[in-house]
């Protein structure tokens, strides 16, 4: 049957992380019939020749065709610059681009959703859907004295889809981390998923330890559920817009019109439209729709059918640089192995061969501290640190976890150049500490264009302009924050033992001008050179007890003055948290179906 006459209970627009996950739980229920639309292709039968699926080549899908290429509009805080903001356009989503990190953040991250007034958000609530979406496989005993990894059973999943895991072999850089960070007076914790992840530790990866390929919704959740009969997914297939009928003075979402292969085609569901096209897309589809600012939505030359003013806003994202040390020239990266003709052919023998090898690698040094953390003695002197601890977490919001802050700063180690910026010289080594801000003040919004031609309104065609306001406003904040931690990637790096393999800072280079203060040279630099962590939250957030005046969903994830339309995604977090998201993104989608299918049975 056609996909557009098949009478769907429940259409899904977005076959990415979220989505795919709603509609396995949903077409649990052989009674219903589910239909996903997916604007990318499938990479499950190869088509992605390994740049997917093999862990150590993370990164090789940024800027291909399963990538949406977005970029933001030029950012006065970053000296003018524009970024790149890689998407997911493939069947899993950003799932099947990310590089696979696997963590949560504190408890008061998401206590601090409920206490806004969406009741069943807090780490209580969410803790069971976290648990459901994985399958923790334990390092072994030897693995836990040699690599210092440890967990604890009751916050690891043991029957859910995604496969979870301590990667086997480590770099060789990793020996140092914790001793490094101890002698800092960073502790290391046994579990970052308890709800606190203050300290240093080792990444749990989203990898499927006995094929050692990536785990991602579309291999986890959907595959196993691909021949269901009730079970309708189309690829390649844009969404233009959704299909709303007026009655009773009150919009309902009936259906969705469709381009796939140069043709338009209409699908319509009974009971609910999910849409599930992320923090980008999901507030571009409503805007495309009729739903959203009126001045936005005039501009644009929509027809204003549900006027909401925060469809697009609250844009929240993690910010992150890179400082690049030289290293001891014995020590080999997956740089040697990317460039090296001879090293990646070796690389691919050993994977093909055994599963084993440098492309079953991944970065796991993992480090989250407090202002207070990565502040020296006479850094705390400065004035406005006290200020910068306490509005990290917005207005009477210091929130603390087992005593200490909760992490403003995550400090990733490892070999190799991962900057984008510094070429380096081929005969040295390197390798990079990246530093990545959790709680910005930083907000922006996500919008469709203007008209640029006043006979046609603007189309999902057009992208949408992409403005995070990064330093700006409440966001020279972050700038100040992030200066510090680029001082404190020095401090790591100059501390014992891990000081024993770096020869010296290469980049940023020695400051050259007597007249600027260390401060202001780094202000400067994370001025222009801080990119986004791929972390977009909020342009589609829950508004809690204040309703639609200050929120796109409810706490059930129905858009305010709809009916039959629901998003679910990471678009609806209000409140950016101190973590990865793609887990969050799991337990949200969890939720959301558990939710859906809750209220239906209750209808």
């Amino acid at each position: 049957m056609e996909f557009s006459a098949i009478p769907f209970d429940y259409l899904i627009i977005g076959g990415g992380t979220a989505g795919l996950v709603v509609a396995a739980r949903l077409s649990e229920d052989p009674q219903v019939q589910v239909g996903v639309i997916e604007a990318g292709p499938s990479a499950l039968n190869g088509e992605d020749k390994g740049a997917i699926t093999v862990p150590g080549r993370y990164g090789e899908t940024i800027g291909s065709d399963y990538d949406w290429k977005f970029e933001t509009i030029p950012q006065s805080g970053l000296r003018g610059r524009t970024l790149a903001w890689p998407r997911g356009r493939v069947l899993g989503g950003t799932s099947a681009l990310n590089f696979m990190a696997w963590n949560r953040g504190h408890r008061e991250d998401y206590d601090a959703w409920a206490d806004l007034g969406n009741i069943g958000w807090s780490w209580d609530d969410l803790l069971p859907y976290f648990l459901r979406s994985e399958t923790f496989h334990p390092p072994s005993a030897e693995h836990q004295r040699h690599y210092n990894s440890s967990y604890k059973t009751d916050f690891n999943g043991s029957q859910g889809p995604i496969q979870t895991t301590n990667i086997k072999q480590y770099g060789p850089a990793h020996q140092y981390w914790h001793e490094t960070l101890n002698a800092l007076g960073i502790p290391s914790l046994d579990d970052s998923l308890t709800g606190n992840n203050s300290g240093a530790w080792n990444m749990v990866c989203s990898i499927d330890p006995t094929q050692q390929t990536r785990s991602y919704s579309a291999s986890a959740y959907y595959a196993p559920a691909a021949g269901r009969r009730n079970l309708h997914v189309i690829t390649n297939a844009t969404v233009l817009n959704l299909m709303l009928e007026k009655t009773d003075s009150r919009w309902t979402a009936t259906g969705v019109r469709v381009r796939r292969h140069g043709h338009i085609l209409e699908a319509k569901a009974k009971r609910e439209i999910i849409l599930s096209a992320g923090s980008v897309q999901s507030p571009q589809i409503l805007e495309i729709s009729g739903i959203g600012p009126r001045d936005v939505l005039q501009a644009a030359g929509i027809e204003v059918k549900v006027e909401n003013k925060n469809v697009g806003e609250n844009l929240q994202d993690h910010m992150m640089f890179a400082s690049v040390y030289e290293v001891l020239p014995t020590l080999s990266s997956r740089d040697d192995v990317v460039i090296n003709p001879v090293l990646r052919e070796a690389a691919d023998r050993a994977y093909a061969a055994s599963k084993t090898g440098p492309w079953t690698i991944l970065p796991c040094s993992v480090a989250y501290c407090s202002v207070s953390d990565i502040t020296s003695s006479h850094e705390l002197n400065i004035p406005g640190v006290d200020h910068l601890e306490s509005c990290a977490w917005g207005i009477n919001e210091q929130a603390l976890s087992n005593g200490q802050n909760r992490g403003q700063v995550e400090s990733i180690f490892d070999l190799g150049n991962w900057s984008p910026f510094f070429k380096g010289d081929p005969s040295k080594k390197y390798a990079t500490m990246l530093q990545m801000l959790q709680y910005p003040l930083s907000r922006g919004s996500i919008h469709i264009r203007p008209q640029s031609d006043a006979k046609n309104p603007v189309t999902v065609d057009d992208k949408p302009v992409i403005d995070p306001k990064y330093y700006l406003g409440q966001g020279q904040h972050d700038k100040e924050v992030m200066a510090l931690a680029r001082s404190f990637a020095d401090r790591i790096c100059d501390t014992k033992p891990l000081s024993k393999i770096i020869k010296g800072r290469a980049f940023p280079p020695p400051r050259e001008d007597s007249n600027t203060t260390d401060t202001q040279s780094d202000e400067h630099f994370v001025e222009e050179h801080t990119i986004t962590d791929w972390h977009p939250i909020g342009t589609c957030s829950m508004g809690g007890s204040q309703g639609i005046h200050a929120g796109v969903v409810d706490e059930r994830l129905r858009v305010y003055g709809m009916r039959g339309l629901r998003i679910i995604d990471a678009s609806i977090m209000p409140k950016q948290i101190g973590a990865h998201l793609q887990a969050t993104v799991y337990a949200i989608a969890e939720k959301g179906a558990d939710m859906i299918k809750e209220d239906w049975k209750n209808n």
